[in-house]
């Protein structure tokens, strides 16, 4: 009996056991189909995302093309300390480098450093280079001096050295509109090269203010599509995504005809006698422009995430307030607008940071008083070249933007946008 018993428990374990591993087994099966089904994904993000994201922060730290260029020049000044003009030899590795990169082509890569820091910097590069072509009786020193005073200046030297180290925080500091002397120490340019950080703030103020008037507009377009009947508000909802098939483009440079000093806007208020024939209103290459093309464009992204929102409060809760005494006006504030808070915050946060990388409306209509730091961003990496000046201004309005979504995260406590 005891032997039967026995057996039959082991039976049951092995029962178990077997039980247990197809468990384990089908766990498995089905962490392996569901890898297999995100990895395209994940793949994709960080192909189009990650790589190149990771490549921005490093290339506005990245200085391996100057030294790369002066490599002989940047060895020579490795152990310099910095108090006198170098040595007879480091003139020589100078001059041999200054020989090769001319033979191949490579002294606008020294040039386009130096320019950002010290000013005639090129004439003073392609003059020195123009007349390397015999070997001087006094040595390279002597020579290069008297090419170019310049070159007897401890500070140009102390420039090229921190230029030639392969890490650089100049970009980021150019980008706070700040800058390194030859000592080391840090201070802001001068007011006339002052731009950076007042785009910075300009970017900032106008995407709050875009978000402003998107919510101000917005707010009761949405309210009035989720108390329609359905049928109604489907075909008003078309006309809201109409903007959405058509050509960002066609519809930036439309407003340019409407706002223009001769626009259809002028014209109206001349012909209703608020401005006169001499006071028509600048109301296009400016910030006002920038402002009321971006709101066109961004409005949809504000009523979108509102309408979702406001579809689902039933509307018997204000019919309730209003039927135990409250007031309208009452019954919205108390009951009606704090259920819509998280729509309004997600939308808020979409179209602020929508805004935030906005550069092809500022650049039609905005002038030079409506640029964003977007496009400068652009300039530096299409005309100018600058791209690590480029990249480090796109990783602080990335720190920028990430800061906004923190700060909203402990506003809401991680709600908001989830319930948007």
């Amino acid at each position: 009996m005891a032997a039967s018993w026995l057996q039959t428990a082991g039976t049951d374990a092995s029962r178990k056991n077997l039980i247990l591993r197809q468990h384990r087994r089908s766990r498995r099966q089905a962490q392996l189909r569901a890898l297999a089904l995100v990895a395209p994904l994940c793949i994709f993000l960080a192909v189009m995302f990650a790589w190149p994201l990771a490549t921005m922060l490093t290339r506005a730290v990245s200085n391996d093309e100057f030294g790369a260029v002066l490599y002989r020049t940047s060895a020579s000044l490795a152990d310099w300390d910095g108090k006198e003009t170098p040595p007879e030899e480091t003139y020589a590795d100078l001059a041999a480098d200054l020989k090769q990169a001319g033979e191949e082509q490579k002294l606008g890569q020294v040039t386009s450093a130096l320019n950002f820091d010290w000013t005639g910097a090129r004439p003073l590069i392609m003059r020195t280079a123009r007349q390397l072509s015999s070997e001087p009786e006094n040595g390279w020193k002597e020579k290069l001096i008297e090419i170019a005073p310049d070159w007897g200046n401890p500070d140009l030297w102390a420039l090229i050295k921190r230029l030639s180290q392969p890490y650089t925080s100049r970009h980021f500091l150019a980008a706070l509109d700040l800058q390194q002397a030859a000592d080391g120490s840090i201070h802001g340019v001068d007011a006339n090269k002052a731009i950076y950080v007042t785009l910075f703030w300009r970017t900032l103020w106008v995407s709050a203010a875009v978000a402003g008037l998107c919510l101000l507009l917005g707010y009761p377009v949405a309210a009035l599509l989720a108390r329609l009947p359905l049928k109604t508000s489907n075909l008003l909802m078309m006309l809201v995504l109409l903007p959405f098939w058509t050509s960002l483009l066609v519809r930036t440079t439309s407003w340019i005809v409407l706002l223009q000093g001769n626009g259809v806007v002028n014209d109206l208020l001349v012909w209703l006698g608020i401005v006169g024939e001499g006071g028509r209103l600048s109301l296009i290459f400016n910030v006002t422009g920038t402002l009321i093309a971006m709101t066109h464009v961004l409005l949809p992204f504000m009523i979108l995430p509102l309408y979702s929102v406001m579809k689902a409060i039933p509307p018997s809760y204000v019919r309730a307030a209003l039927s135990l005494g409250a007031s309208p006006v009452t019954a919205f504030r108390r009951v009606y607008l704090p259920q819509t808070i998280p729509g309004v915050l997600a939308g808020t946060l979409l179209v602020f940071v929508l805004a935030v990388g906005y550069y092809i409306t500022p650049a039609l209509v905005g002038g030079q008083s409506g640029q964003l730091i977007s496009n400068v961003i652009a300039y530096h990496m299409q005309q100018s070249l600058n791209w690590g000046l480029a990249a480090a201004l796109g990783s602080i309005l990335l720190v920028g933007v990430l800061l906004v979504y923190w700060l909203f995260n402990r506003l809401t406590g991680g709600q908001g946008l989830r319930m948007g």
